[in-house]
């Protein structure tokens, strides 16, 4: 039985992964410090094969047992979050990596980075290639999430090369799914929760900005390819289908068949007006292009709150 540390488990992302290792007859031990993680998203993964440890990466991670595989997702993810926590994020993204990296070299174990397209800032290649360097304000207020992975991939980086530590990293497009929470500030929890409770769906600017939505279980596999491949500089994981916040805000009331009106508000510093990966090299590499389509990820998000989509 193979055996995976998750930091940052018992969140979003986390969860799923530690789902899709159970189901996979792996061995799970879920670090989590539940600052934005929650006991609810994980209640059912309880048995002899998973195993939750209250503990903050920021620490020193203290693992007896082997390991053969550390999948890094500890760290705030929406700006919410990272605005409220912003030492915290910086925190996790420098000593937390560190501290997970450390544990893969002395496990001897891969390591799998979860970083973020916010790496790429406010782009100006479009579609967004790992090659791309980016576009970031370091001193702008998503600085503190975005140089923190952008430091978090150095650090990766450094370890593979000096230390020789089997490293991956996964560069994450805008990802939906189940158990995001209602209140999480971004699109797709903001817009079906609004639109479920019949307030006003709020889309910031003129809604002309755009972004590319992953269902996460589409996401999740992609990780994991990542994870047991033999590539080592950053894959972007996500969907290519891009499209605008005010399209997608028009699919929610669709969806849901609301009676919310589609209210627009001022645009937060620093948001990125385009986002769309290109995954030439996931497909490549990997063998993985994301097969959920955006209509039926909602479908499955709406049916996990409780309540039915309009039929199509």
């Amino acid at each position: 039985m193979s055996t995976a540390v998750v930091t940052g488990g018992a969140g979003f992302l986390g969860s799923h992964l530690c789902e899709y290792l159970l189901e996979r007859d792996w061995r799970v031990i879920c670090l989590d410090n539940l600052d934005t993680g929650s006991l609810e998203n994980i209640e059912r993964l309880r048995g002899d094969a998973f195993d939750f440890r209250y503990h903050n990466c920021v620490e020193f991670i203290d693992v007896a047992e082997p390991v053969d595989v550390v999948f890094h997702l500890a760290s705030p993810a929406s700006p919410v979050d990272y605005l409220r926590l912003p030492l915290a994020t910086l925190k996790v993204g420098s000593y937390g990596t560190h501290n997970a990296l450390g544990l893969a070299k002395f496990k001897r174990a891969r390591f799998l980075l979860a970083s973020t397209s916010e790496v790429y800032g406010d782009p100006e290649m479009h579609p967004q290639q790992e090659e791309y360097w980016g576009n970031v304000n370091p001193v702008g207020p998503r600085g503190v999430y975005d140089e923190a992975k952008r430091y978090s991939e150095a650090m990766t980086m450094a370890y593979h090369r000096q230390q020789g530590v089997d490293t991956h990293i996964a560069r994450i497009f805008n990802t939906y799914g189940p158990r995001m929470r209602q209140h999480d500030g971004r699109a797709i929890p903001n817009f079906l929760s609004q639109a479920l409770a019949g307030k006003p769906i709020t889309v910031f600017g003129d809604g002309s900005q755009t972004r590319s939505f992953c269902y996460v279980d589409d996401l999740i596999e992609g990780l994991f390819r990542l994870a047991t491949s033999d590539y080592h500089l950053p894959v972007n994981v996500g969907n290519p289908n891009e499209m605008s916040l005010l399209e997608l805000a028009e699919k929610v009331v669709a969806l849901t068949g609301t009676r919310s009106e589609i209210v627009f508000e001022g645009l937060p510093i620093d948001d990125p007006k385009v986002r769309q990966p290109d995954i030439t090299r996931a497909r490549e590499i990997l063998g993985w292009e994301p097969k959920v389509s955006l209509d039926e990820g909602l479908r499955r998000t709406i049916e996990s709150l409780g309540r039915t989509p309009v039929p199509a």
